[in-house]
């Protein structure tokens, strides 16, 4: 099953170009990512705070195909590429009205908040990532 959230563009997420500017994606994905965890049921602060469990990127991959605006919906598509024994691929495929914008592929690590080592997916998020394996179908 994939998770699917839309994220509203707004006026400071432009450049000079009238574009949304590259980095900016990474935030997008991010915020994807957080919503991802929050709509599942487990708040994302719930995670790192109450559970100590941290999710650090480790590698990001990002391919772009067109570009964004102020006033457009971007519609990002989250599911689990793979999953280690203390590291998941999430994947992402972002739209606009129905256009690819963009796609990524970002790697965290599963880590204990207390030393910043990583650690084994625990029981809890695993059976939340194995639910969310299948990509879009669409």
């Amino acid at each position: 099953m994939t998770f699917r959230t839309s994220l509203p563009i707004r006026f400071g997420h432009e450049d000079h170009a009238r574009i949304v500017y590259f980095p900016r994606f990474l935030h997008f994905f991010h915020c994807a990512f957080e919503d991802f965890f929050a709509g599942n049921g487990i708040p994302y602060r719930e995670s790192l705070e109450t559970d100590q469990v941290g999710w650090p990127a480790v590698h990001v991959d990002v391919d772009f195909q067109s570009p964004l605006r102020f006033g457009d919906t971007f519609d990002v598509d989250v599911w689990v590429a793979e999953m280690g024994t203390k590291s998941a691929k999430f994947a992402y495929r972002g739209r606009c009205e129905g256009r690819a914008v963009a796609t990524a592929e970002i790697t965290v690590a599963c880590i204990a908040m207390d030393t910043f080592q990583a650690q084994p997916i625990p029981p809890k998020y695993r059976a939340l990532f194995e639910a969310h394996r299948e990509p879009p179908t669409d």
